[in-house]
């Protein structure tokens, strides 16, 4: 019978913990062979380990269905028992039958950027969250998903701004749009893009915990320097290329020139954002600069804002709120 590594170590012996770890700390970069073999061992113990209380788990729901009087169930069959288990779980790893410890192997190698957990998969809530972020108008929702994203978001009630139409939405900012722009020479056209993304054209502005408008059509986050009011939201993060659930907070203001204004200040005052800066007489190198910065996590964010912006809907609103005066 062919043997392996596997077959060498007893996984039940809480020591073998101990001088896991030690080769693991001496195996130095995580790249290198020695790490990795160190991690397909840790993987294959953790495995052993978790199938071993499963089976336990069955046994003891089985339990309720057994004669006490059978000589079966006597303590010493039981011992056996549970050695077979043991045994069980070491073969059932050692041969790779239930692929547990390779999905782990694979999720926290280096190499397995690629890998996505189950727990990240998108369901079709997250998939509308997704068309907001990609700035999708609420027209192109059918009516049962806008009032699924409506329950799941808090529409817009009491003190919120209400933006029906992409139109009003453009209307309503246009004019801080274009006096915070001036501030840093950038076409309001962008900034109104922008804003349209992130909230998909004013309707999922995230609320305060009132139910409020937070007002903060950039979702620029609060942290510690953040000293005014705050608003809390589960938000999708990319991180190595899969979307994460993840509670933020984020700024909150009492209108929305006080959000177009603090996004300039947020631009000015942010060391890293000043390459940016120093592109906003060229939009599209403007919001590749703000993503390589780190503005936003989707890898995409850049392109979706491009898009709007050259979108004849945008284009067209634009047109008309102009010509209605507010320039």
């Amino acid at each position: 019978m062919e043997t392996n590594h596997l077959d060498k170590q007893n996984f039940f012996d809480l020591g073998n913990l101990n001088a896991l770890r030690s080769e693991a700390l001496n195996s130095g970069d995580a790249s290198t062979d020695a790490s990795k073999a160190a991690l397909k061992k840790a993987a294959a113990q953790f495995e052993a380990i978790f199938t071993q209380m499963l089976l336990k788990s069955m046994r003891k729901a089985n339990e309720a269905f057994e004669d006490k009087d059978s000589p079966f169930n006597s303590s010493s069959v039981k011992y056996f028992e549970d050695m077979h288990d043991q045994q069980l779980s070491t073969e059932l790893s050692s041969n790779g039958s239930l692929g547990l410890a390779d999905l782990i192997v694979q999720q926290l190698s280096p190499d397995g950027k690629k890998f996505v957990p189950a727990s990240v998969i998108r369901s079709s809530n997250e998939l509308l969250s997704d068309n907001r972020m990609r700035g999708v108008p609420s027209a192109e929702l059918s009516k049962n998903e806008t009032e699924t994203v409506s329950a799941e978001s808090g529409s817009s009630t009491g003190n919120n701004p209400t933006f029906e139409t992409a139109e009003k939405f453009v209307s309503s900012v246009w004019e801080h749009a274009k006096s915070a722009a001036k501030k840093i020479g950038l076409n309001p056209a962008v900034m109104v893009a922008q804003a349209a993304l992130e909230t998909g054209w004013g309707k999922y502005i995230i609320n305060k915990s009132d139910g409020s408008s937070s007002n903060n059509l950039f979702n620029i986050k609060s942290d510690k320097s953040w000293e005014g009011e705050k608003a809390s939201k589960v938000t999708l993060e990319f991180e190595q290329g899969a979307a994460i659930k993840k509670q933020a907070s984020f700024r909150a203001y009492n209108s929305v020139e006080e959000s177009v204004n603090d996004f300039v200040d947020f631009l000015k005052q942010n060391p890293r954002y000043q390459d940016a800066l120093k592109n906003t007489a060229k939009p599209s190198e403007f919001l590749d600069s703000l993503q390589k910065a780190g503005y936003a996590t989707d890898p995409n964010y850049a392109n979706k804002i491009k898009k709007l912006l050259s979108s004849s809907e945008l284009k067209d609103i634009a047109k008309n709120v102009i010509h209605q005066g507010v320039d």
